[in-house]
């Protein structure tokens, strides 16, 4: 299994100035690759090279193996374009979205992450220092921190390439682990089912919600600083923006992180698996009025389902997603689905067998349902990438 980890580096102000270069030559290179990408319609990784390599070399001072970094990197940018498109998630054709997106080409910011194999850059495990290769010639004893069980992981269980990233101020290796899975349970007798939402963060099937009232409370507070500050538009102001919306960050990781460890422990714990719905797109299906729309753009839908795969894999917790539609509507006794089963936002009352439960556990219980038919005709869910930070 597949995970990413965020190591801290430690450079000095040479150092720093010398990685700052780099990612900005990297990135100016990317840009024009880019360019040529969109222009002449060529976005494979092979004929984009052929088209831009000895330019983008010899142009901004990059090694060979910087240099296809740079075009594969600009080359899988057009490729996950390509699938954000066929998804759905840019919104219809001819929408502001969709053409903001496909109408010029893909840009890379001077600070955006560069990938590096291990011809440009070793580790030094027992040091805690990196040899990275720069546009200025080759770093030694470059150091790094991070907590000691990450980093325990990070010395035992690394493979492939990292990516060097800026960010914050601060300079990071994203560092890819290939972690051991613990055996699967591939005999569930159930699955939890998994509604997520507004009012409760996660309500599972079996009565346990995860409330989100004081989480919004503190979302309404955030969202009111920031249209302070950004009324404001001093530098100062800027800077403090910037600053809280890295706490906001921070605030909601931690939460989806409490949130899906119990989620994943109870299933364990009980031999069960996990069902959740495929919200893939849902900004783009759901019609809300203004007011709403704030509220479910600033909620972490993704993330927190994404923790909840990688901990099911590495539990070896069997997950599935299953269809949305109408899970809010059907009876999870009878299964009759009607608008009028949820008179209010936290009830749901069946008009068909008079079934009274709270709406997000009764949808939960739907969910849940739905996840055991799907295992029972072979579906099943793939972990996705992540980084952790060290």
């Amino acid at each position: 299994m597949k995970l990413t980890v965020r190591v801290k580096l430690l450079p000095t102000p040479r150092q720093a100035q010398a990685l700052e270069a780099t990612l900005h030559a990297c990135n100016h290179a990317a840009n024009h690759v880019s360019a040529t990408a969109f222009a002449t319609g060529t976005t494979r990784n092979r004929e984009l090279r052929a088209l831009t390599y000895t330019h983008v070399k010899h142009t901004w001072g990059l090694g060979a193996q910087a240099a296809q970094h740079v075009i594969k990197k600009s080359s899988d940018a057009y490729a996950v374009l390509r699938g954000n498109v066929r998804a759905g998630n840019l919104g219809r054709p001819g929408s502001k979205r969709h053409s903001a997106a496909t109408g010029k080409p893909i840009t890379f910011r001077p600070g955006s992450a560069q990938p590096y194999d291990d011809r440009m850059l070793s580790w030094q495990p027992d040091q805690r220092t990196v040899s990275i290769w720069t546009t200025g010639g080759r770093l030694k004893h470059l150091a790094y921190t991070g907590h000691e069980g990450q980093l325990e992981s990070l010395a035992r269980y690394r493979r492939g390439e990292s990516d060097l990233q800026y960010r914050d101020g601060q300079w990071y290796l994203l560092a890819t682990l290939e972690l051991p899975e613990a055996a699967r349970n591939s005999d569930p007798h159930a699955f939890i089912g998994v509604d997520l939402g507004i009012a409760n963060i996660a309500t599972t099937s079996t009565g346990r919600r995860h409330s989100g009232r004081r989480l919004n409370r503190t979302r309404e507070n955030d969202t009111a600083l920031r249209a302070r500050l950004q009324k404001r538009g001093t530098g100062s102001a800027k800077r403090r923006a910037k600053r809280h919306a890295g706490k906001e960050a921070r605030r909601t990781r931690d939460i989806n992180h409490k949130i899906s460890k119990h989620i994943v422990a109870e299933a364990q714990r009980t031999g069960r698996g996990i069902a959740l719905e495929d919200l893939s797109g849902i900004r783009e299906r759901v019609r809300l009025r203004k007011p709403q729309r704030v509220t479910i753009n600033s909620w972490a839908f993704g993330q927190l389902g994404d923790f909840i795969a990688y901990k099911a894999r590495r539990a070896g917790v069997p997950m599935v997603y299953v269809d949305a539609a109408y899970t809010s509507q059907e009876c999870s006794r009878c299964h009759h689905i009607d608008k009028r089963n949820r008179p209010h936002q936290a009830v749901f009352t069946c008009t068909s067998c008079g079934f009274v439960e709270h709406a997000d556990v009764n949808a939960s219980h739907v969910i849940g349902l739905r996840g055991w038919l799907l295992w029972v005709r072979g579906a099943e869910s793939q972990a996705p990438a992540l980084t952790l930070t060290a």
